[in-house]
C-alpha cells in the first residue's frame, strides 16, 4: 500500500475520531462486529490503551464502499462502467486498480477485474443460473480482458466502450489490508481482522499465541464454520479461501461453476474445488486464491513452484469423487491437530 493513500484512509478514519470513545482496558481485547459489503464482518484487537476504533472502521467501510462498490450507484467503479471513455479513480480504486493489474501479469491472464458481464451473463450476479449462447459468449469476449483497459496515473481509460470492471474478487482482501493497516498505524499490536472469510493477522491472540483460522470443507451448501476441513495457525499474514462448492447451478445434470475462465467465457470445468491461499496482504491473497480456481490444480502446483513466498492449501476432487488435499511444504508447519 503507499504512503499516499495509507494518509488518505487515515484522515478518513481520524475525522471521526472526536466521536470516537476510549476506554481503559487492561490486557483486555477489544472485538467489532458487523456487516459490510454484502456480507458480516468481525474484528479482535488489543492496544496498550484500549481504544474503541468502531466509528473509525465504520467509516473506513464506507469509504471503501464509495470508491468500488458495483451496487452503490454513487460509487466511483459505478461512474466508471457508465462512463463511455473512461473515469478519473479515487485513491482506492486506483490502488486496486494496480494491484489487479499486477496480478493479472503475474497469473497470465487469469485474474482479470473485467470479467463481470460474463459472470452477469451465466447469472451469478443475480443468483440464478442462465445459459447464454455461444455467439453471446464471444460478444461479451470482445470487451472484456485486462487490454480493454488502461490505467493513466488516477484516469483509467476505456479501449472500448463496453468495457466495465468489478474488482469483488480482491475488495474484500484489499478491505482487510486497509484495516489491519489503520489498526497498526494507531498503535495496535495485536489483531485479526475478518471480511467475508478473508483474514489479516497480526501478533498474538486472546490466548497469547498464534491466531487460529479454519478452512471449511469443499461441502455444497454448506454454511461457512459448519464443518471444518483444517485449522492454520498464523500472525502477521493473510489467509484468504476461494471455492466452487458454494455458488453453481445445475442445468441438464451438468454443474456449472461461479468461476469463469476469463479466455474462454465460460465456467471452469476442472477438479479443484477450494483454494486457501497465504500472503503478507489480503489483496494479493484473495486475487491468487480467484485465480487459482480459474487454472486448476497442477497448473495452480506449478505456479507455487515458481513462486515460493506463496503457500497454498488445496482442495480437489480425485477420479472417483474423493477430496484430497495438497499443501505447499510451508503451510505442513502451519497444521494445527
Amino acid at each position: 500500500m503507499n504512503t499516499t493513500l495509507l494518509r488518505i484512509l487515515t484522515l478518513i478514519a481520524i475525522t471521526f475520531s472526536h466521536a470516537s470513545c476510549t476506554q481503559k482496558a487492561q490486557k483486555e481485547y477489544i472485538h467489532l462486529n458487523g456487516f459490510t459489503q454484502g456480507t458480516t464482518f468481525s474484528i479482535v484487537y488489543y492496544n496498550k490503551d484500549g481504544k474503541d476504533f468502531s466509528t473509525q472502521v465504520d467509516s473506513i467501510f464506507a469509504a471503501i464502499d464509495t470508491s468500488m462498490s458495483v451496487y452503490n450507484q454513487s460509487s466511483v467503479i459505478v461512474a466508471f462502467n457508465n462512463s463511455q471513455n473512461g473515469y478519473e479513480l479515487d485513491p482506492l480504486l486506483t490502488e486496486v486498480v494496480k494491484q489487479s493489474f499486477a496480478i493479472t501479469a503475474e497469473t497470465n491472464g487469469a485474474f482479470d477485474i473485467t470479467v463481470g458481464p460474463l459472470v452477469k451473463a451465466w447469472g451469478f450476479h443475480i443468483k440464478r443460473g442462465e445459459m447464454p449462447t455461444n455467439e453471446k459468449v464471444q460478444e461479451l469476449l470482445s470487451f472484456t480482458g485486462s487490454d480493454k483497459v488502461e490505467l493513466k496515473e488516477t484516469f483509467l481509460a476505456k479501449k472500448h466502450p463496453k468495457a466495465m470492471i468489478d474488482v469483488n474478487a480482491i475488495a474484500q482482501g484489499f478491505t482487510v489490508d486497509v484495516v489491519g493497516m489503520f489498526l497498526e498505524e494507531n498503535g495496535v499490536t495485536d489483531y485479526l481482522v475478518e471480511v467475508g472469510g478473508e483474514v489479516r493477522t497480526l501478533g498474538k491472540s486472546p490466548r497469547a499465541a498464534d491466531w487460529i483460522v479454519g478452512v471449511d470443507k469443499p461441502v455444497d451448501d454448506a454454511l461457512s464454520g459448519d464443518n471444518l476441513q483444517v485449522k492454520i495457525s498464523l500472525s502477521g499474514q493473510s489467509l484468504v479461501t476461494s471455492g466452487n462448492y458454494r455458488k453453481f447451478f445445475v442445468r441438464d445434470g451438468i454443474k456449472y461453476s461461479h468461476t469463469i475462465d476469463p479466455k474462454t467465457g465460460y465456467p471452469v470445468n476442472h477438479t479443484l474445488l477450494s483454494a486457501t491461499v497465504l500472503d503478507k496482504t489480503g489483496a494479493r491473497a484473495d486475487a491468487l486464491a480467484t485465480a487459482f480456481m480459474v487454472i486448476g490444480v497442477d497448473s495452480t502446483k506449478k505456479w507455487l513452484g515458481k513462486h515460493k513466498d506463496i503457500q497454498a492449501y488445496l482442495i480437489f476432487s480425485d477420479s472417483t469423487g474423493d477430496y484430497r488435499v495438497w499443501m505447499t511444504p510451508e503451510m505442513k508447519e502451519m497444521i494445527v491437530d
